[in-house]
Parts: C-alpha cells; structure tokens; sequence
C-alpha cells in the first residue's frame, strides 16, 4: 500500500474533475496524478530511497499536495513544517528527522536554506518549479507496508523539545476511511481548505479525505475570516473544518456572505466554546460536529456522530475501530488514554519517549483530562499540565473559558495560573472584547464569580487586542503573560 493511492485511485475514476481550487487556479485529477509522479522522479533523480525523508515547508497552494503525494510515490516519509520556522528551528527538524530533501516556498528560502545545511533544498517558485518539473521523468509509485512509517509529524512542543510523531501508511489510511464515514464525503464534496496542510487536522481531515472522496479542496493560504466567507460563497463549499477561533472569527465578521451551501462544519484541534458553537449554528444555519485528536492518533481519536445524538461541548465517542478510557480518575476525572489503528508507530528515534507514551497494552497517554457520562460520551476538563491548582483545589481552565464566553462583551479568553505565594496559583483570564464593545474588568470577574463555585473565579482580569495563537488557530495559553500592573484581587 501506499497512502498516495488515495489520490491516484481518485485521478483514475475522476480525471476530468477539478482536485484542488486556488483563486481562479484549478487542477484535474489528472493533472495532479501526472505532476505528483513528475516529482517523484524528480526526487528518484536526485537519490532519494524509500524509507528516506523528505521535508515538506509550504503553505496551503497547490504545490503542497504536488510535493507531498510526489514524495509519497517516491517511497519517502514527510516531514511537514510550518512556514513561518526560523533558521534553527528548521535546522532542528532537518537534523532530527535526517530529512535529505526539502521543498520550501519562495517567500520562505532564506531560513529554509539556511537551516538545512546539510540537505538539498529545492526552492518552490511557481514557474520556474513547473519549469524544473517538466524537465524530471515520471516515476511509478513504489509500494510501502502498511507499517512503514509516511509521515512524521512533530509535536508542537508545548512540553519541550518537538517530537516526531511516526504514522504509518496504515495509521493514516485508515484513519480518511474513519474521516469519510463520519463527515459523509463523496465526489461531490467541496472542502474548504483553511487548516495548514501541514498539521495532522488538515492534512487528514481536509487533504487526504478530500482527496479520497474525489472531491474538490479550495485552498485558503492565510486564514481570514472574510476570505473563508467569500470561498464559502464563490465555490459552493459543502464541508468546513476549522479550529474554534475560526468560527469565532467569521462568526463575528459583519459582513453577509451566501453560506446556503454548507452542509456540515467540524470542529478540532481544542475544545469550542458552547456559546461560539450555538451562535454559528443560529446565524449560519449548519451543524457543527466537535471531535478530538493529536498528531500522536492520525489525528481522529472521538467525534460526534452525524446520525446520532450530539451534545455541545463533547468530543464525543470514540472512532470506529479505536478506545478510549480514563486512567485513575479522581471525583470523575482522568486522563485519556487511545488505544487503535490511529495510535502511531512511536516518536522518530526516541524509545524512551516512546514507552513513556504508550504503555506494555498499546495505550496512548494523552496528558487530557476529561470525564465520561452515561451513555459514553466524552468531555474534555483540560490539560493536565495546564489544569491550575489553587489552594489545594483543582481549576480547570476551559470550565472558566466556557462562563467568560457567555458575557456578552467577550469575544475570547484564555485563563491561566498565576504563582502566588501563598495558594501556589491564583486564577488569571486574558480577555478579548467584541469589536465596538466596552467592559470593565471588575464586572467581569463580577459575572464570572456569580456562575462558579468561589475558589475557581479568576482575582486577575485583563484585557488584551488579541490572544497569541498556533499555526492552526489554537490560542496558546503558555504564550500569555499578564501585565506588569495587575490591580490586587478582591
């Protein structure tokens, strides 16, 4: 097997349909097919062997799937990355992965070559790119086992040096098939492409399911909310997978787009705000399915079902073919651990990383915590290493995060710990208002206190322009650092 006949299957039953939609740039199936294999001869040419590893550094233009596939049909392993590294960090990945090859965007050489001393970079300009491409010869697609390793995806590194995730042609295969089932994809799908390709959400969910289903994917390099209405519009786009800061974005964006088409939305990469999730559904008039997954479970561990009962604010039940449990719950809380198909082969060269991850039974520790009901439906609490501990009582953020949406003048927050010498942490929210709204900082603490139990409410309020934020959206709450001044909690 091999994960790019997702693809090739695709350009044989569907040539003449449109693959991917960049502005007024469209690619067949066919002619996608005819250029992955141009260049995987191109890397063939250049010494690459099955089993080696190939950097992937673009954004989400039609070249990434051109790269990605090619280098797939190649026999390689990708190594995605963000655009936006810098010189050591792109050394760091290189080095690490012992990636031989890089394909980098134009408008990103200069740390690209820079950090990628010791492997051969090949500049992705369009023109001259296609230019060296019709100069390669076109290579067959080499078979892989089901265990080889396609991708190594690295962990963000919220809790130290990134990790590379190892997912294997099955890992991934089967995890569009699991991706198809639930979202209900077929040719006539059009997905809006808004999630990096090169994070486990979109190229899953988004690149590899579309492709899959024979569908068309509208490329959005640079999320705006604006840009993803119109596309919306323009194309006639019948799928939306974002983060929960996208749809709080075009939620709150104040022009009106024609979104009639939009037959379903899903939601990933951190838990949605109940009150975001029902005032998109109300103005968009769409369902918005939340699930759950990492880098480290190809991504998708837990959805909510199409079919079934859906209730906000859960990640819902585990995917068909995977497990999830709580280990050592305490007054109903524990970590989740994933056991399945999409559980990776390991992190790239890291065994004691490896077994700290996955225990003897193939267990995945997730390091989230959350509790289950009754009829097995999962709710995320928050991170373990982000739950806060106040005086002895446990405080998770995201339960803080769900009140401080329900103001009225609050478009975002993030709640984090702050030291504090004699609780150990005391309770802290960053804030974003509402464009053309106004509050103040005691009332808000005021609404919050009013809704939770008194040691959970945050003594520390303030407000902020915007949260920082991940490639993909995700707010990152351990980029949040309060004001110098904070008034003294009451």
């Amino acid at each position: 097997m091999n994960l790019s006949d997702l693809m090739t299957t695709s350009a044989q039953r569907h040539g003449d349909r449109t693959a991917l939609r960049q502005g007024d740039v469209s690619l067949t199936y066919t002619a996608l097919e005819r250029a992955t294999a141009l260049v995987a001869g191109m890397l063939k040419a250049h010494g690459v062997r099955p089993g080696d590893r190939v950097g992937v550094m673009l954004p989400n233009v039609g070249y990434f799937p051109v790269c990605y596939y090619g280098a797939l049909r190649a026999g390689a392993a990708i190594v995605p990355m963000n655009v936006l590294l810098k010189e050591r960090e792109v050394g760091f990945y290189m080095a690490d992965s012992g990636a031989r090859v890089l394909f980098a965007w134009h408008d990103f050489a200069d740390p690209a070559e820079a950090g990628a001393r010791d492997a051969e970079v090949v500049v992705v300009e369009p023109g001259a790119f296609d230019a060296m491409l019709a100069g390669s010869e076109p290579a067959d697609t080499i078979d892989r086992e089901p265990d080889d390793t396609a991708v190594v995806l690295y962990t963000s590194g919220t809790t130290g040096t990134p990790k590379g995730a190892e997912l294997t042609h099955a890992n991934l295969s089967e995890n569009v098939a699991v991706s198809l089932e639930l979202f209900r994809m077929g040719p006539e799908a059009v997905n809006l492409g808004a999630l990096p390709m090169f994070h486990a959400f979109g190229q899953t969910c988004g690149l590899n399911a579309t492709m899959a289903a024979g569908g068309s994917l509208s490329l959005l390099p640079r999320f705006d909310a604006g840009e993803a209405l119109g596309i919306i519009e323009r194309d006639r786009v019948t799928v939306f997978e974002g983060v929960p800061t996208m749809y709080s974005a075009m939620l709150h964006h104040p022009d009106e787009f024609d979104t009639s088409s939009l037959q379903l939305c899903v939601s990933g990469g951190a838990a949605m705000p109940v009150e975001v999730m029902r005032a998109f559904e109300r103005r968009f008039e769409c369902t918005i399915l939340e699930g759950y997954g990492l880098s480290e479970t190809s991504p998708l561990a837990s959805f909510n079902r199409p079919d079934r009962e859906r209730k906000p604010g859960s990640i819902g039940l585990p995917v068909r073919g995977v497990e999830m449990r709580l280990v050592d719950p305490k007054e109903g809380v524990g970590e989740i651990a994933i056991r399945g198909h999409n559980v990776m082969k390991g992190y790239w060269n890291k065994p004691e990383a490896t077994a700290n991850a996955i225990d003897a039974d193939g267990w995945f520790h997730t390091g989230d915590m959350a509790r289950v009901d009754d009829d097995g439906y999962f709710f995320i609490v928050d991170r373990k290493k982000e739950m806060i501990i106040r005086g002895g009582f446990n405080i998770y953020p995201r339960e803080i995060e769900e009140v401080l949406h329900e103001h009225p003048d609050v478009m975002e927050a993030a709640v984090i710990g702050l030291p504090h010498d004699e609780l150990g942490e005391e309770v802290g929210a960053a804030v974003v208002l509402k464009p053309g709204h106004q509050a103040e900082t005691e009332d808000v603490k005021r609404f919050v206190k009013e809704r939770v139990a008194a040691y959970k409410y945050p003594r520390y309020v303030w407000f902020e322009e915007a949260l920082p934020k991940g490639p993909t959206g995700k707010i990152l709450r351990r980029e949040i650092k309060p004001p110098v001044q904070l008034s003294a909690p009451r």
